[in-house]
């Protein structure tokens, strides 16, 4: 009997462990079908396209729809940022992420936004969907409608939130076509996809997409998105001087890999679009749909005058500390109004904005600087997404060549190995050159017995501190760095800390040793 109590005893135990370590491994998608695209968003060129038009889960990507739909009202005057929402049960009983939302609650509108576009919640989002559509059902409905018009025609919606559904579908193309609309059909609300935290009424919330928005350059937006089914998604957007691009990822396998491989297409398609492309905005769809179908609120309507004065508030969030410039609240005052109603016209004198946002979006927010809570310190992010105590990443980022030729979209929607990202060429073709079907390669030297590769750490704030991590590398993975150089060099920015003078075996073996240390690292060919 004690042989026997022994032997329970340690199978619980090894469960416990197993469940403990399992707690602390970061989150990693199981295999999802993989797409990309890269989009000029000035005029809707495609630059890059893998899968692009197969049907897949967008999880939180859904949530772009919603809020398209949403801003649809606001400018229709149908709906104002301070419109009392009442929270269904359908809606505070969504699987998280989560605003922490009870049944029966009132929220005004402006906070839903908040936490459905930055922390991605699905309750919040699911409140928006059955206000404006009376049910789950009606939404679905509206949002079917406003894809068809915008173009969407791989896009069929079931819900607000994006949580996995039959027939919730969508692909890279049509998300790619949504974010475009995001951008130009209303800049005067496209800048809530850029902030890094917000106050959302009943709690500070972070965004599912800082490391990203951190990290790259010019990047501005838009939305992140992961469940199981779809793996890890994101549509993302960056200008960088008269250039702004959007891309587009379906199925990558962590939040590192997903936001190292964006990097990359960007990256390439920055180098390779013109300059002086003329800007063709798309066309606004003009949906003669019915009015929101408002769940009536428990508490008491505000009076004509305060409706008027509480419409003044924006989505801009509050100075934030620790910035190195704080922004000025503008002072708003409504310049005409109509009396009984929601809506009002704002004379609104226009707030710094970050130079990667068009001036045109611009609200002012005249909530007084409420206090910000500290980051959250739980081990999952929203979205599903791990949060990395370190940069680290086990996927490998392969190197990016131009051709003058797309890979068609494949026709299944089996996984498949993540691609090299092959652009289409975006420069005008020399009028005198023969047309050949022929891969246009960038020229390289030969690799053969050569030690012409290097590895890239990564890209830092100042040489002091590519120089330092640099070192540190180099003493911790001294046996496959031994024969190589340090070299920093310095970009518009930041400065890349690379070691140089390996043979692509070596670079190889020593990323895959330097990734198991779980040092992120890329290979590069000559």
């Amino acid at each position: 009997m004690s042989q026997r109590l022994g032997q329970y005893v340690q199978i619980i135990a090894a469960l416990a462990i197993a469940l403990f370590v399992s707690a602390l491994t970061p989150i990693t998608a199981l295999a999802a079908p993989y797409a990309a695209i890269l989009m000029d968003a000035r005029d809707g060129k495609i630059l890059y396209s893998d899968n692009a038009d197969t049907r897949l889960y967008p999880a939180s990507l859904t949530k772009m729809m919603t809020l398209y739909i949403t801003f649809t009202e606001l400018r229709k005057g149908a709906l104002t940022l301070d419109t009392p929402i009442t929270v269904t049960a359908h809606a505070a009983n969504q699987a998280p992420t989560r605003l922490g939302l009870r049944a029966g609650q009132v929220i005004a509108l402006r906070y839903l936004i908040r936490a459905a576009a930055v922390k991605s919640a699905n309750d919040a989002a699911a409140a928006i969907g059955d206000a404006i559509g009376g049910s789950e059902a009606g939404f679905a409905a509206r949002m079917n409608t406003t894809a068809k018009a915008l173009g969407m025609v791989h896009s069929t919606f079931r819900n607000a939130n994006g949580l996995t559904e039959a027939g919730h579908m969508s692909s890279a193309h049509d998300m790619a076509i949504l974010g475009r609309h995001l951008f130009y059909d209303f800049p005067e609300y496209y800048n809530i996809f850029s902030r890094r935290e917000t106050d959302a009424g009943v709690a500070t919330v972070y965004s599912t997409n800082r490391k990203f928005l951190e990290a790259y350059q010019g990047a501005d937006g838009i939305k992140t998105g992961f469940t199981n089914p779809s793996g890890f998604n994101l549509v993302a957007s960056a200008q960088r001087g008269d250039k702004r691009l959007i891309g587009v990822i379906f199925g990558e396998t962590s939040t590192a890999a997903r936001n190292a491989k964006m990097e990359k297409m960007l990256d390439m398609g920055f180098n390779e679009v013109a300059d002086n492309v003329a800007v063709r905005k798309p066309t606004i769809p003009n949906l003669d749909l019915p009015p929101p179908v408002m769940v009536a609120s428990a508490r008491t309507a505000p009076a004509p005058a305060q409706q008027v004065a509480a419409v003044t508030t924006s989505l801009r969030p509050e100075a934030r500390p620790n910035t190195a410039a704080q922004a000025t609240i503008a002072s708003v005052a409504p310049t005409t109004a109509s009396v009984g109603t929601t809506t009002a016209a704002l004379a609104v004198a226009p707030e710094p904005r970050p130079a990667s946002v068009p001036q045109s979006a611009t609200l002012a927010d005249a909530e007084p600087p409420a206090a910000k809570a500290t980051a959250p310190t739980s081990v999952a992010d929203n979205d599903g997404e791990a949060i990395e105590t370190a940069t680290a990443t086990n996927a490998r980022v392969d190197n990016i060549v131009p051709t003058s030729s797309v890979q068609a979209p494949a026709d299944s929607d089996t996984p498949k190995p993540r691609p090299d990202i092959v652009f289409a060429s975006a420069k005008p073709a020399d009028a005198a050159a023969p047309q050949t079907d022929a891969p246009e390669v960038i020229s390289r030297m030969s690799t053969s017995g050569g030690r012409d590769w290097a590895i890239l750490l990564g890209r830092y704030p100042s040489q002091d501190a590519a120089d330092k991590i640099l070192l540190r590398v180099a003493l911790t993975e001294s046996t496959s760095l031994a024969d190589t150089l340090r070299k920093v060099v310095q970009r518009k920015s930041g400065y890349d800390a690379t070691f140089v003078g390996l043979s692509q075996d070596q670079a190889d073996l020593a990323c895959r040793r330097l990734q198991a240390r779980e040092i992120q690292c890329f290979t590069m060919a000559p």
